[in-house]
């Protein structure tokens, strides 16, 4: 299933913790005060500050515990310097998400060093070589090593720098591109490692501490609290968590513990109009963590459930426009030929609301419940489709690779929309659109294939919400309400209902090459 749609947490203590630690923790004492009257006032005997109830005096036992199994990753790889780093499914985002320095490292001090060859064996020119760093933790006292995958993807050789500065070699056991995990291992031991902490995860507002190797300075340590959980900076398979420790460049796969020194998350990404630590910082919780490298480190490869459905998020005003209230959920866009859920008869415009009883509020919740399952089990989907609720059994497939998907995308774009404009008989407009029936000459003109039926844009008031949402000439309409419509009198008739029923917008279906869309459009007065 697809959607329409790296690494690190928290952020500084709150000032006056900071100085009630700092200052307890010394035993610093105020001097004598002399008044005015002559009067000698002796100080107390007691520290003046102590910490807010709640708060560690210090945090050092937990760093000297843990420290030990967290490890710098120096990385060595040949990276094409003109294709800016990104992370997949996080390229649309109205803010910068850093998931290392740059282009290609998470540490500063390396960067690029230009060839010095001219050409490869096949007479291409050298990539350069560059240098990058990040952070892991062994979870093993065998040398498995957790980390980030845009870390290590591009690595050619990996060092890995332990508390007491020994350097080992490392190589990579498994990546998952899909939550930006990977784990490599090196050789000797018996290693000091750390445990993922599953059950009793910190409150908001609960002490954590950072670990890692920012700007390439090992062993640094930071702390903060938790500031959220569930974040979906991206519609991926993560929920994150939000956390306030600063995390900078060179944090990236490094852990972050709870005040038992147990792992609570994997530094993954900041939120940051810099590429610095502003305070928000985002881990893979540890439940995902530890199933996911537990997974690479059997077998090196993950396998996720998929129903082969394009669905987008059914927003507020999508159920305003069918009555359904303020229902969440996903809506189906489009479906994989043949797919699972093809063959399981989902169909286009059905709402998604939960998957084997838990309820899903949005896109990306849904692409994570069915990435729980496995290949061939049954998923059953709660639908609402014509007003009423249904139950439909998918068959799970085999998710493919990102790359994979990415490509069939690319594929199915390519194919029809925004070609040569439809040539047919002026029609009456409709929420802001002239449409024509898709007759044998407009599909070829379109280049859609066979199987698209509906009614070809040829017009569009630019004043009109469908020219603000975007509509152009050539796109195609294909479902409006709860039916599929294939003429502007079908639309009209949609309308028409909607209006009687008072409602002020009306969902259609819009194709445009090779993907649909759906979008409220409101209902002109």
């Amino acid at each position: 299933m697809t959607s329409k749609k790296t690494g690190y947490l928290f952020g500084a203590i709150a000032g006056a913790g900071v100085m009630a630690a700092a200052v307890a923790g010394a035993g610093i004492r105020l001097p004598a005060a002399h008044p005015g009257d002559g009067q000698v006032i002796k100080a107390s005997t007691a520290p003046i500050f102590a910490p807010p109830p709640g708060a560690p005096m210090s945090f050092a036992d937990i760093f000297e515990k843990v420290s030990p199994a967290v490890v710098s990753i120096n990385v060595t790889s040949r990276v094409d310097p003109s294709l800016l780093r990104r992370i997949p499914g996080l390229e649309g985002l109205p803010f910068d998400i850093v998931p290392k320095g740059g282009q290609g490292g998470d540490d500063d001090e390396g960067g690029a060093t230009p060839p010095k060859g001219g050409r490869t064996e096949k007479g291409q020119p050298k990539l350069p070589t560059q240098q990058s760093s990040g952070s892991g933790f062994f979870i093993s006292p065998d040398g498995y090593i957790v980390t980030n995958n845009h870390v290590v993807e591009n690595a050619e050789t990996i060092k890995v720098v332990l508390k007491d500065e020994r350097e080992l070699d490392a190589k990579v056991v498994g990546r998952d591109e899909a939550t930006d995990l990977a784990v490599i291992k090196v050789t000797g031991g018996p290693f000091p490692f750390v445990n993922f902490e599953n059950s009793a995860r910190p409150r908001v507002g609960d002490w954590v501490i950072a670990v890692g190797n920012p700007f390439g300075l090992g062993g640094t340590a930071t702390a903060g609290i938790v500031s959220a959980y569930g974040r979906d900076i991206g519609e991926t398979f993560v929920d994150y968590i939000q956390i306030d420790a600063p995390i900078n460049r060179g944090n990236s796969g490094g852990p972050t513990f709870d005040i038992y020194g147990r792992v609570i998350g994997v530094n993954t990404a900041i939120f940051s109009p810099t590429g610095g630590s502003v305070g928000i910082g985002f881990a893979i919780p540890a439940d995902v963590a530890e199933q996911v490298t537990q997974q690479l480190i059997r077998g090196g490869k993950i396998q996720r459930g998929y129903i082969g459905a394009t669905i987008q998020n059914f927003t507020s005003e999508m159920a305003e426009a069918q009555g359904l209230g303020d229902q969440k959920g996903a809506i189906v866009s489009d479906l994989v030929p043949n797919g699972p859920s093809a063959k399981a008869g989902l169909l286009p415009g059905d709402v998604v609301v939960s998957v084997n009883g838990r309820s899903v509020k949005s896109s990306s919740e849904l692409t994570r419940e069915v990435a729980k399952g496995r290949p061939g089990d049954v998923l059953r989907l709660d639908v609402i489709r014509d007003g009423r609720h249904r139950t439909v059994e998918v068959h799970s497939g085999v998710r493919p690779s990102e790359a994979e998907l990415a490509a069939n995308d690319n594929g199915q774009r390519g194919q029809g929309g925004g070609g040569a404009t439809p040539q047919a008989p002026a029609a009456p407009a409709v929420l802001g659109l002239k449409l024509a029936p898709l007759d044998d000459a407009t599909r070829r003109q379109l280049g859609l294939p066979a199987e698209v039926r509906g009614a070809a844009v040829l017009s569009v008031d630019e004043s009109s919400d469908a020219g603000e949402k975007g509509l152009k000439r050539g796109d195609v309409i294909v479902r409006a309400g709860d039916r599929a419509v294939t003429s502007a009198a079908d639309v009209a008739a949609v309308v028409d209902q909607a209006k009687k029923a008072g409602r002020p917008s009306v969902l259609v279906g819009v194709y445009r090459g090779g993907r649909t869309l759906f979008l409220p459009l409101k209902i002109s007065k």
